[in-house]
């Protein structure tokens, strides 16, 4: 029976894990309350591993989806071609991932865990709601100047790293959050900045996760806690797949203000809950 039950929470964080990775809604936040109510029972390191590598099913979705966007070789009649469009992408992304690779090397080990905790959460929540809430009533009159990721200019690549550095200081904010905010204020459409953020999504969490499953020792884990990881990681993989197509569809025809209002409110009841706790 308790075998039982970790699997269908292992299967409802990856459920979470898929549809917050890729909204604009804080997969931090959602974890947070997530955890409290219903937390595994397992060990510390394990959790901690866990709650990266079930990231791995949602960047497989991203591959998968966008495979035909991001492969920068092809072949003719057997003879390799080089698709320089899609290696300027990639060269664009690695720009993109400087400000966190920085951030990671140098500053992660004295601010990592500074913000991390109910308030400050909720409170990045709410900010950045509001921001999304602005951004769109200023953007609203204005035509996006890059509708195509191709597009993107190396400077922009650059600014929207430094947004995501912004996620990577003070969780709560969403990563893909911050990287679409950033992207709309500089003249991307909201389908070019939320494909950027999807790519640029690849190396980030896949070196996260790496570096997680390197650093840790799977001698330890037990049967269970294997069938956990999988199930997560599966589960993620699936949602996601659903997630990122919906969204891709909701913003052709919609904007991301729903999102900034559901941040507010989901900000709202993580501060009521840390005060009433």
């Amino acid at each position: 029976m308790h075998a039982f039950l970790e699997i269908l929470k292992a299967i409802l964080y990856g459920i979470v894990e898929g549809i917050t990775e890729w909204l604009p809604i804080s997969s931090t936040g959602h974890l947070i309350l997530l955890e409290e109510i219903l937390p595994m029972r397992v060990s510390d390191d394990f959790w901690d591993m866990f709650l990266i590598v079930v990231q791995l099913g949602a960047i497989l979705a991203v591959v998968c989806l966008f495979w035909n966007a991001i492969f920068p070789f092809s072949f003719k009649k057997g003879t390799p071609l080089v698709q320089k469009d899609k290696i300027s992408l990639w060269l664009k992304i690695v720009i993109a991932c400087l400000p966190g690779m920085l951030y990671a090397f140098v500053l992660d080990d004295i601010l990592g865990d500074i913000f991390y905790g109910y308030i400050p959460v909720a409170i990045m929540l709410i900010l950045v709601g509001v921001v999304f809430l602005i951004a769109e009533d200023r953007l609203k009159s204005k035509a996006p100047r890059v509708t195509e990721a191709s597009a993107i200019t190396y400077k922009a690549a650059l600014i929207i790293g430094m947004f995501q550095l912004i996620a990577a200081i003070f969780p709560g904010t969403s990563r893909s959050g911050a990287t679409i905010i950033g992207g709309l204020l500089i003249g991307l459409s909201r389908t070019v900045a939320a494909e950027f953020t999807f790519f640029l999504a690849i190396p980030v969490m896949a070196g996260a996760s790496l570096l997680r499953i390197l650093d840790f020792e799977f001698a330890a884990i037990t049967g269970l806690e294997w069938a956990i990881l999988g199930v997560g990681t599966l589960v993620s993989f699936a949602v996601s797949i659903v997630v990122i197509r919906f969204l891709m569809d909701y913003i052709k025809k919609r904007d991301f203000k729903a999102f900034g209002r559901y941040r507010i409110a989901l900000g709202t009841i993580v501060l009521l809950y840390a005060f009433l706790r």
